[in-house]
């Protein structure tokens, strides 16, 4: 091939550029590196060959499928829900996403809330603004109940985190298969209300679609046991946004802590500000300094492979919705 146009929607340096461009020149004799930012992917992914990224801007799908160019869709979030579309879906450009290029980030951004809400740290940091030296009850992550929704890369991650804390850690799964020794039990999808049914906490680490939009709603909220945590470093609309908050004003759960939500960014008029028990962090689970470079590094082994003819990692399945393991 003479020529190979590769589009980019994520923050990079020039050195990354540079990167990418010399692991994409055996592929092609010319090759165009365009780093067009969320102002300009709407209008570059048009004339793209390769396109890695995350667009966050409404994209003109239906005509890059028409065109008959884009050869590759390499996402670069572990979710794809933002480039999955019915034409994505049903054309034969191959997706594959950055499932556990951020697991360990995320995973520990997981933690973090997890024992924040544990041992009340919100309500101790309101004691300090407040000048008040007055301890109040904490609970303990140590010998709990932990269910993870969701055992791909970040899942798999946080369970051994997690595993020096001498938890019990339950998991269900669309494919639960290959059990690490972390976790005592993985459960088929089917199995999520028992998982609800017995965990302390509830962590969602699963990908958005179809089947899991909505999933965590009223009835299933209910089923949590009274006084559990309930954590969401996945996708926002995988809750029903409504419902969680009529049951946290019911005072059923003990909280909720939430890094994702269903409309980003969430509304300065939710109620869910207000509530003393939820803690909100921007969708900053996969935040790193070595994020960039990570994910260029895997885009350009994707690369390699792509010029290879070898399967190239974290292929998605495009009616699952996320990569079979």
């Amino acid at each position: 091939m003479s020529g190979m146009r590769i589009v980019l929607c994520y923050p990079v340096e020039e050195r990354h550029i540079r990167q990418i461009e010399a692991a994409a020149r055996p592929l092609a004799a010319d090759v165009e590196v365009v780093d067009a930012g969320q102002e300009r992917i709407a209008e570059e992914i048009l004339a793209a060959d390769i396109y890695c990224g995350h667009a966050k801007v409404p994209m003109p799908w239906p005509q890059v499928v028409a065109a008959g160019r884009l050869r590759w869709i390499q996402s670069s979030a572990a979710g794809i829900d933002h480039c999955l579309v019915p034409e994505i879906a049903s054309s034969e450009i191959p997706v594959t996403s950055a499932s556990g290029v951020l697991a360990d980030q995320v995973a520990e951004h997981a933690m973090a809330l997890i024992t924040a809400q544990l041992r009340s740290l919100p309500v101790f940091f309101r004691a300090q603004a407040a000048h008040e030296f007055i301890r109040r009850p904490t609970r303990d992550l140590t010998d709990s109940t932990v269910g993870i929704v969701g055992l791909g890369g970040v899942g798999r991650r946080l369970a051994q985190v997690l595993e020096p804390f001498r938890v019990r850690t339950l998991a269900t799964d669309a494919y639960p298969i290959d059990k690490p020794a972390c976790v005592d039990e993985l459960w088929p999808a089917d199995r999520l209300d028992d998982l609800l049914q017995v965990s302390d906490v509830v962590v969602l680490a699963l990908p958005l679609n179809g089947q899991t939009r909505g999933l965590i709603d009223r009835t299933r909220l209910l089923k949590m046991k009274p006084d559990a945590l309930l954590v969401n470093v996945a996708r926002g609309a995988i809750i029903v946004e409504r419902d969680l908050i009529e049951v946290l004003r019911s005072g059923h759960l003990l909280g909720a802590a939430v890094d994702v939500t269903e409309n980003e960014p969430l509304a300065p008029d939710s109620p869910l500000w207000d509530f003393s028990n939820v803690i909100i962090t921007p969708h900053v689970g996969g935040q790193s300094a070595r994020r960039i470079d990570n994910m260029t590094n895997f885009f350009c082994e994707n690369l390699a492979r792509y010029h290879r003819g070898e399967p190239l990692l974290n292929m998605v399945d495009k009616q699952l919705g996320f990569p079979r393991r």
